[in-house]
């Protein structure tokens, strides 16, 4: 039976490798054919059968258990392994009937780029946040799915090239010790900037390329003992750069407080729908769901509405387009007319003046940053200092415009501690996209209004591009 079976090995080896054109394969009889080492094989598997059923299962169990002794432990010597051709060639052609063309929505797949810019402080033996894995795995469906984690180290690429492999290795393992499906790679560039465009274009092949890009929102931007000036300048860049780029953004604000696999939460999966997005945030609130962390929590969906009339018809329509996706949630539709109405009434009340208060105040102190942060740069560029990366962005600064927006988010920040600060378990949002002629430092003030007091943030902006559809 051994005999036979190390015969049916060998022919069976060199069928694969002449099947699959291994370029290591070079037999020297000319006249081998790939058909005659797979009738070999057979044929030693009938013979074993003939003999005895009961032997070849019992044979068979062993060699494979042999087999997996080798490949765990490792051997002494690095023959190759033929079925690792085999899935080459499975992949290559998968690759090529998926080709280059738009997927279709019931086909699409969350490919995220988990961007592992730290903006904290982390250990030094730990390459990326200890939740990124986690939270890469809550976006695929079963665990089941491709993540790519990805650094920028800035410098000469000849100087950096072995730190970086180093670096590379270090990501791998420690994805690995997550348990998370992904593949890590380290990159060298000049500067951040340059280096994450670099990823965007060339990043992945066909269709198995990143469609979103994840990272974390850096809390710590405005910590000046850290000289962490530049923070605004890149953070706002990738997401303008994602936009070009044709990739979906999605921002993690309270990574810290991401629960593990096992921590089970209750609630609410609160979602709210500003703008049209291709569905994107509807799917990650399903995807969470179907993790053993979030399987408890309901999915809530707020929509806005500008007169009473629209919002019923606005409910109507949401709840219909939900059946139509086979997804379960509540709506619940925001009308701005009552709720101005509502803020105007709750003004004259002694119950909310503290509430109102630190509204105002949180405005107050966002402006006036802004117009200190714009009266510097002023000084500076008068001064003849132009090292400033981004001198133009002041040029066309309106200070009405940006009180426009700090009031706007604000208000929406107003209505997502009312609704869910203490009922949600995760809250998802649009993310507002960087406004054109505004300074990226005024972006940051306004997104740190849209944050404030939420523990657990997804801020999600789609491309365009339909994520789910309503056709069977």
């Amino acid at each position: 039976m051994f005999f036979l079976l190390c015969y049916a090995g060998v022919n069976l080896s060199c069928f694969l490798l002449d099947l699959l054109d291994a370029p290591s394969w070079r037999p020297r009889w000319k006249w081998h054919h790939f058909l005659l080492s797979g009738f070999g094989a057979l044929l030693c598997f009938v013979i074993m059968l003939i003999i005895s059923w009961v032997f070849t299962i019992i044979s068979v169990i062993l060699a494979a258990l042999i087999y997996y002794y080798v490949s765990v432990r490792g051997k002494a010597g690095d023959w190759g392994d033929g079925f690792k051709s085999a899935y080459f060639q499975l992949a290559l052609r998968s690759i090529r009937t998926m080709g280059a063309k738009q997927v279709h929505p019931k086909n699409w797949y969350p490919i995220p780029l988990i961007y592992c810019k730290p903006w904290g402080i982390l250990p030094a033996d730990v390459p990326c946040h200890p939740m990124l894995p986690d939270f890469a795995n809550c976006m695929k469906k079963k665990g089941r799915g491709l993540s790519i984690f990805v650094s920028i180290m800035e410098g000469d690429y000849g100087d950096c090239i072995e730190e970086a492999r180093e670096a590379t290795r270090t990501l791998t393992a420690y994805i690995e010790y997550k348990k998370c499906e992904a593949v890590g790679d380290v990159i060298v560039a000049r500067t951040m900037e340059d280096g994450f465009r670099t990823l965007i274009q060339s990043m992945g092949i066909g269709n198995l390329k990143p469609n979103m890009v994840c990272m974390r929102y850096p809390e710590i931007w405005r910590d000046e003992r850290r000289q962490l000036g530049n923070i605004p300048n890149q953070f706002v860049n990738i997401i303008r750069d994602c936009h070009v780029g044709g990739k979906a953004v999605v921002i993690v604000k309270g990574i810290d407080d991401w629960p593990g696999e096992y921590q089970k939460q209750y609630g609410f999966i609160d979602l709210y729908w500003i703008i049209r997005d291709g569905g994107l945030m509807l799917l990650l609130a399903m995807l969470l769901k179907s993790k053993k962390s979030f399987e408890a929590c309901k999915i809530r969906v707020f929509c806005t509405a500008q007169e009473e009339g629209d919002a019923e018809q606005l409910k109507a329509d949401v709840k219909k387009f939900l059946y139509d996706l086979r997804m379960e949630a509540e709506v619940i539709v925001l009308n701005y007319r009552a709720m101005d109405e509502e803020q105007a009434a709750a003004a004259i009340s002694e119950e909310h003046a503290a509430e109102r208060q630190t509204s105002a105040d949180a405005v107050r102190q966002a402006r006036k940053r802004i117009a200190a942060r714009a009266a510097a740069h002023k000084a500076e560029v008068q001064a003849g200092d132009s090292r400033r990366p981004m001198d133009g962005e002041y040029k066309n600064y309106d200070e009405e415009k940006t009180s426009q927006f700090l009031h706007t988010t604000m208000k929406l920040n107003s209505i997502i501690l009312k609704y869910s600060r203490a009922a949600a378990a995760v809250v998802l949002v649009s993310l507002p996209p960087p406004p054109p002629k505004h300074p990226s430092y005024n972006y940051m003030e306004y997104m740190d209004l849209l944050v404030d007091q939420v523990p657990k943030l997804l801020m999600v902006r789609g491309y365009k591009r339909d994520v789910v559809t309503i056709y069977s």
